[in-house]
């Protein structure tokens, strides 16, 4: 049998060895694919029918103002997908048992499948949930690429949905009252349940951020229009409106997102149109949003005219759907590695204790396997890493934790590797591989976005470059502990920084919820002795942390200390830390905004004179 490469998902029990043929008739065989067809398509309906739930469910937490429970339905939501594929392969190993253990009977529930996905309005997702499926109910040496969807079968490109996935405004027709009329139809057509502050100011504020960014003077043609996602994008304590203007074939992309205030009414918080802050809602860092969607592929087309540079596979898990995400990235991968020819190396930067990294240069990714022997200093086994992994999967990431991709069973080509990495994979992970058939197999991957090591660009970085770098480093610290996250070990090595400019952390083999922290002062030494002494003269326990002693292992470098002091000083603070705890504690949830504070109307127009009409 032809192993294939494309094993997206854990495989779990074995079934018994395939054989050609099942000792059915070929009617009785087409029965039972469309049966097995059939159920399989039943547990994908159903798992979309919940994910949807949960993003109408979303605008209702929204218009109430429920911010716990917006989080905790997203974590929850991680969740389903997998639940429901165990439901299908339970349903199939019950009622259909030793019949699905022939080639022949699977390549006809292929087939049947397809049929029913023509008019399917999420063909492309449930070509996945199928690959799921069949690589739980068989043994990877079992399977061949023709039972799986390798690559789609069933294009998404005109599926739409009833009503439209997106909603058309004209501001230029006569009818239309005007740009500042449109906008307000176009802002109450989402029908929140909540007032305004004052709409007819926010809809001001729009026009007149406009006028700053679009060329004048304005050509508008004829069919000059607006168009907008028909769902609202939730995450957090945020709603994005998500759209574009269209004047002829000058597309301008824009986002604007709406708040509540503290007395649960609404108000437009900014409108965002440079592409890169719109790209920064839909980064890697960030949580999932919650958007109702009948048609996501509709959704996905329509993202990518506004961010053509953001790959699919980031989108699609963007909205939530992280499994189609996976499935979507390793086909551009398998892509990738058939037109390129570099070797796997080891990843640039300081060895990890727990974790083995390589990469591929000509790919902006890195691959991570947990190691056999963690470091007898880091008190953590393999099952604690993957518990940590989960964690940051599962918790709000600020813009400032990498998300990851999780594979198991995944085979590279020997050949691509180089004699430096095998040979460190071999001594750090020997029980995480497999050797056959000209591929290195890897039983448990990582795979996440590729970032300059922090330590070397503030290693390498001007003295400007520099000064960037603390205060993003800082800045991401913060907003880590307002989200309840203390990174344990906050060593430069463990953060990057990405593309654009921002510091993420991404070694996760530390991080503890800041309230399970026990936030201390450094007592004072009971006489000159213990203060000399190597050991401590106070008692340490495992959740104990130290604010003070930060600096003796982050400051070393004169340029570092200095540009941190002037920023950041309060990170050496019991206070800071203890004060954060404590909001935490009492269940306030910060605004941490998905853009910067200098694009907010707030500090742009309210606490300056209104622009005029």
């Amino acid at each position: 049998m032809k192993r294939t490469s494309l094993d997206l998902m854990t495989l779990d029990e074995d079934m018994s060895e395939l054989v050609e043929t099942s000792g059915m008739t070929e009617e009785e065989e087409r029965e039972l694919s469309k049966k097995v067809a059939s159920d399989i398509l039943a547990g994908f309906d159903k798992h979309y029918r919940l994910f949807r739930y949960c993003a109408q469910q979303a605008k209702k937490l929204f218009e109430e103002g429920d911010w716990h429970l917006i989080q905790q339905l997203a974590r929850d939501r991680i969740d389903f997908y997998d639940e429901r594929v165990r439901e299908a392969v339970d349903v199939l190993r019950r009622h259909y048992g030793n019949k699905l253990s022939s080639e022949s009977v699977w390549s006809k529930v292929k087939t049947r499948y397809v049929t029913y996905l023509v008019d399917h309005k999420q063909p492309e997702l449930a070509e996945t949930f199928f690959n799921s499926v069949i690589t739980k109910m068989l043994h990877r040496d079992y399977f061949h690429n023709r039972f799986l969807f390798v690559r789609p079968a069933v294009s998404t490109e005109y599926v739409e949905s009833d009503p439209p996935s997106y909603r058309s405004y004209y501001p230029a027709n006569p009818k239309s009252g005007g740009l500042r009329k449109t906008l307000r139809k176009l802002i109450l057509d989402f029908n929140l349940k909540c007032e305004f502050v004052d709409l007819e100011r926010d809809l001001r504020y729009i026009v007149h951020a406009a006028r700053q960014v679009i060329a004048r003077p304005v050509k508008v043609d004829q069919d000059l229009q607006i168009q907008v996602l028909s769902s609202l994008f939730f995450r957090n304590k945020g709603a994005y409106i998500i759209g574009k203007l269209m004047n002829g074939n000058m597309p301008q992309p824009f986002t604007i997102p709406l708040l509540r205030d503290s007395n649960g009414r609404l108000y437009v918080d900014t409108v965002l149109f440079n592409v890169q802050q719109i790209a920064t809602l839909f980064s890697f860092t960030r949580a999932y949003f919650l958007v109702d969607m009948e048609t996501p592929g509709a959704y996905v087309q329509f993202l990518r005219t506004l961010l053509p540079n953001k790959p699919k596979a980031e989108m699609y898990t963007m909205l939530g759907l992280q499994k189609q995400g996976k499935t979507l990235f390793y086909r551009d991968f398998l892509h990738h590695l058939k037109h390129s020819h570099d070797e796997f190396i080891v990843a640039p930067g300081i060895k990890g204790l727990v974790m083995a990294v390589f990469t591929l240069p000509s790919y902006p990714y890195v691959f991570k396997l947990i190691k056999d022997k963690i470091a007898p200093s880091k008190e953590i086994d393999r099952q604690g890493v993957i518990r940590k992994y989960r964690l940051v999967k599962e918790h709000d990431r600020v813009g400032r934790m990498a998300d990851t991709w999780e594979y198991s069973f995944v085979g590279l080509p020997l050949n691509r590797f180089s004699q430096e990495l095998l040979d460190h994979l071999k001594e750090e992970c020997a029980s995480s591989l497999e050797f056959e058939d000209g591929l290195v197999i890897i039983k448990h991957l990582y795979i996440e976005r590729r970032m300059t090591p922090l330590n070397i660009y503030l290693q390498t970085g001007t003295e400007a470059e520099v000064e960037h770098g603390i205060t993003e480093y800082g800045n991401a610290i913060k907003q880590l502990a307002a989200a309840n996250i203390f990174p344990g070990d906050m060593l430069f090595k463990n953060f990057g920084v990405t593309r654009l400019g921002r510091v993420v952390f991404y070694d996760y083999d530390e991080i503890e919820y800041m309230t399970d922290c026990n936030f201390r002062r450094i007592p004072e030494a009971p006489n000159p002795e213990a203060e000399m002494s190597s050991e401590p003269w106070y008692s340490i326990g495992p959740k104990d942390v130290f604010p003070e002693e930060f600096g003796h292992f982050l400051l070393g470098d004169r340029r570092v200390r200095a540009a941190f002091l002037a920023r950041h000083a309060d990170l050496l603070e019991y206070e800071f830390w203890q004060n954060r705890k404590e909001r935490i504690t009492t269940g306030h949830i910060e605004d941490i905004f998905p853009y910067s504070e200098t694009v907010r109307f707030t500090n742009r127009f309210i606490k300056k004179t209104a622009p005029a009409d």
